[in-house]
């Protein structure tokens, strides 16, 4: 099938897809599962393989993120019933006042997201982000748009995380260098999200009914969930920052302790995100419920109530891992990749461009940056060692734009914010790629002055 064709029907598909979600009001769930066998039969995708492509897609996602979001979801459920989320923003809000406290929790969520993995990190602050908006009155974007697009931000940019680690493994980049600029470059398109983000939430965005249901704006002032006291700020601060000290510490088992020992065995186990948040969920339903008097049913109640609510997120995503793993399979990316290669463009701005245009047409940055690197590590042949860690970086960047209908993180932040389709596009996508842009922009202006 000719390039030309392959690249019609992908852009024909997210189309179809944007129609039936916003115009046809059809679930996304199953949307995407339509749009899903639109490509894989249009793309000649054989029969007997097109169910099997679907099933891998949303199969590898579900496998990396099910646990994790009912986990989450769960933590949350037992952190906003105790009272201890609004706590914790009162005590925030007297301290710093509104403004302040955003550009804080922005700050906190640049460092939550150098160790721990974009979807994870957002999952486990969401229990904040919900906390703050409850008390400070606001919709929950004013919070988590600029959270989430930091936390995103450093997810691809820095060698913590697979993107960029194995981009470095491939161009051959010094990891030191790309983790010391990648921080560098990292912290001024933070602010950037930062200042897009706040000119976004001048205005207001209709949220979804789940979302609203748990946010409970409408609660009058003064009203309390229970007769006990809710937990100091402390404690909730503690029981977040729980799963991320394991997560932290089992990473740094691998390259501190020696390969085979006891103590490394166990980190790696409880530095796992599923088993961190595990351990967190026991120490919140015991020092937040158990103890403050709560009966083993109503824990069981609260905890079992929190599955429904995660569970359209979790549909949804895997229907877009599905969606991103038929696009990978029909070629598409692969005749983009050749189409932009052909252009002949200077190194910096094509691992952009292509890992961009990869992102796009495939959903998964990790991927876009691992396909861009290889396709150019021929070309940094001949290029300085400093270079060769821009030209990582550029693509690094390039995964972060567009993010999208196909990209499983879209649906995770469009989901737990409460955004539609049509205005997920308008904020997360827009803001995904003037970061990017602003990432880019740097990295060619480093490129210059070298």
């Amino acid at each position: 099938m000719s390039t030309a064709l392959l690249l019609a029907i992908a852009t024909a598909s997210i189309v179809i897809l944007l129609l039936l979600v916003i115009k046809a009001k059809v679930h996304p769930f199953v949307a995407l599962l339509i749009v899903s066998l639109i490509v894989a039969i249009s793309t000649g995708i054989p029969a007997d393989k097109i169910m099997e492509t679907i099933f891998s897609g949303m199969g590898n996602l579900l496998g990396h993120i099910t646990i994790i979001i009912v986990l989450g979801a769960m933590l949350g459920a037992v952190i906003e019933a105790s009272g201890g989320a609004e706590s914790l923003a009162q005590r925030f809000s007297k301290s710093l006042g509104i403004k302040r406290t955003v550009a804080a929790l922005t700050m906190a969520a640049f460092i939550l997201g150098i160790p721990v993995f974009f979807e994870v990190g957002f999952i486990i602050v969401i229990p904040l982000i919900y906390g703050f908006t409850k008390v400070a009155r606001v919709s929950p974007l004013k919070f988590g748009l600029p959270m989430a697009g930091v936390m995103l931000t450093v997810h691809v940019a820095l060698p913590t995380h697979p993107g960029a680690a194995a981009a470095a493994g491939i161009l051959h980049t010094d990891m030191g260098w790309l983790m010391m600029l990648g921080i560098l470059i990292s912290i001024p398109v933070g602010v950037v999200g930062y200042y897009v983000a706040k000119a976004m939430n001048l205005r207001q965005y209709h949220l979804s009914v789940d979302v609203l249901e748990q946010l409970q704006l409408a609660k009058p002032e003064g009203t309390t969930k229970s007769e006990v006291p809710p937990p100091g700020a402390l404690t909730i601060a503690g029981l977040i920052v729980v799963p991320i000290v394991l997560i932290v510490l089992g990473t740094l088992a691998h390259s501190v302790l020696a390969e085979g020992s006891v103590l490394r065995s166990v980190m790696t186990v409880i530095g796992n995100p599923p088993i961190a948040l595990l351990i967190a969920l026991a120490l919140a339903a015991w020092l937040l419920g158990i103890r403050r008097g709560w009966s083993k049913e109503k824990l069981e109640d609260l905890t079992g109530r929190a599955i429904p609510s995660s569970a359209s997120v979790i549909l949804v995503a895997g229907a877009g891992g599905a969606f991103g793993k038929v696009l990978v399979e029909s070629g598409v990316g692969k005749a983009l990749a050749v189409t932009l290669e052909t252009l002949h463009l200077p190194l910096v701005p094509a691992a952009f461009i292509l890992s961009l245009a990869l992102r796009a047409s495939q959903g998964s940055a990790t991927v876009a940056i691992l396909t861009t690197s290889g396709l150019l590590s021929q070309a940094v042949g001949d290029v300085t060692d400093m270079q060769r860690v821009l030209v990582t970086l550029a693509a690094c960047f390039g995964g972060l734009g567009l993010s999208h209908v196909n990209d499983a993180g879209f649906w995770v932040v469009t989901r737990y914010l409460g955004l539609s389709v049509a205005d997920g596009l308008k904020t997360w996508t827009v803001l995904t790629t003037l970061m990017g842009l602003s990432g880019f922009a740097l990295t060619w202006m480093v490129w210059g002055l070298i």
